[in-house]
């Protein structure tokens, strides 16, 4: 991996971690297609990256954060079996399922087909704004949709997202949450990945990893607020068929 690698995967990262459209996906099919093997580092760092991403949502709800309670409660519970699966399974995601090609080909369509039906389907269940106006319950629903993204080309965002959405919260709602309950879950991810990988990284390798930490910060910035503002006035259809269309020309060049 070279620097300019880094910063592509960093740029890729950033634009698509709040998008249901998988950032991890994204990551496996931009490496193969910049020809960078698949081997454990480039592993780690599709995984570590992620969380500069996640650092832009500490910066943009700060204050949310530190106040509200009632939001730290259901992020809690909705990490829970999101935890509980990504610990069980780590071994076969880092030696499987990351950098499956085939894998993240078959969920971005089968996302896709969702995504295209999503917002006629889930707007008969919104009875929420906010998360704080929501059951503690449906906060382990939630969660339990975020376990799905252990397969790559799912989407963490886009799972909460529906989960959220078939909770009763709102396009709007739900997407504050799947960014807030992004926190926890990519900072255990990284850090677990870390201490088990972490002690072979070279100097090099840890400075395309903060290269690329950085640049998916920035990026990510950008993209939570251009998200939201596309969400209050668009739906979700238009990723249904940028899914299916990534992955069938994806698909029909590269497997």
């Amino acid at each position: 991996m070279t620097l300019r690698d880094a910063v592509i995967l960093g740029i890729v990262e950033g634009l698509t971690e709040f998008l249901p459209v998988s950032s991890t996906g994204h990551l496996i099919l931009t490496a193969h297609l910049l020809g960078v093997p698949h081997d454990d580092f480039t592993k780690s760092f599709e995984i570590a990256i992620q969380l500069g991403a996640i650092l832009a949502v500490l910066f943009l709800y700060w204050e949310r954060l530190l106040r509200d309670k009632e939001v730290w409660k259901r992020i809690i519970i909705a990490f829970i079996p999101t935890g509980a699966v990504g610990f069980a399974l780590y071994k076969l995601i880092k030696g499987y399922l990351i950098g499956n090609d085939l894998v993240v080909v078959v969920n971005l369509f089968l996302g896709g087909i969702v995504f295209l039906f999503a917002d006629n389907l889930l707007s008969k269940f919104e009875r929420f704004k906010d998360v704080d106006e929501m059951p503690v319950k449906g906060a382990v629903a939630i969660g339990l949709f975020q376990a799905l993204a252990v397969f790559p080309g799912v989407s963490r965002s886009g799972a909460t997202i529906i989960g959220g959405m078939l909770m009763g919260l709102n396009r709007k709602g739900a997407a504050e949450f799947s960014f807030l309950l992004a926190v926890p879950t990519m900072l255990s991810a990284v850090g677990y990945d870390l201490l088990k990988s972490g002690h072979s990284f070279e100097t090099h390798q840890w400075q395309l990893l903060a290269v690329g930490f950085v640049t998916s910060f920035f990026t990510a910035l950008l993209t939570v607020k251009a998200f939201l503002k596309f969400l209050h006035s668009h739906g979700f259809k238009i990723f249904g068929v940028y899914r299916i269309g990534v992955a069938l020309v994806y698909g029909f060049f590269f497997l």
